[in-house]
């Protein structure tokens, strides 16, 4: 009933940029936090960054100053635009949305992932 979808991801050469994007649809009643998460081979999956539907933002030490989380509350997207990239940050990037869907209830919902490459 509720569908998360990623674009974005590929292959980028150290210190260069790129942008991820999220899109929720589906029997939606009201899309509170959204976020980023990653998960890099033989590693636990780690927060990004997270914006709630007011726009207050928490983002990961490791990415400071680097990367930037927005979303569409009107088009239920969100957004990551990543900046001064590294090797470091090579991982499978995935949306996470908190979804509140009428006479369900709100839950999780996890997009796909997109792989992101840094390297030269």
């Amino acid at each position: 009933q509720v569908q998360v979808v990623e674009s974005g991801g590929g292959l980028v050469q150290p210190g260069g940029s790129m942008r991820l994007s999220c899109a929720v649809s589906g029997s939606i009643f009201r899309v509170y936090a959204m976020g980023w998460y990653r998960q890099a081979p033989g590693k636990q999956r780690e927060l990004v960054a997270v914006i709630t539907s007011s726009g207050r933002t928490n983002d990961a030490d490791s990415v400071k100053g680097r990367f930037t989380i927005s979303r569409d509350n009107a088009k239920n997207t969100v957004s990551l635009q990543m900046n001064s990239l590294k090797p470091e940050d090579t991982a499978v990037y995935l949306c996470k949305a908190d979804v509140g869907v009428a006479g369900v209830g709100t839950s999780a919902y996890w997009g796909q992932g997109t792989q992101v490459t840094v390297s030269s």
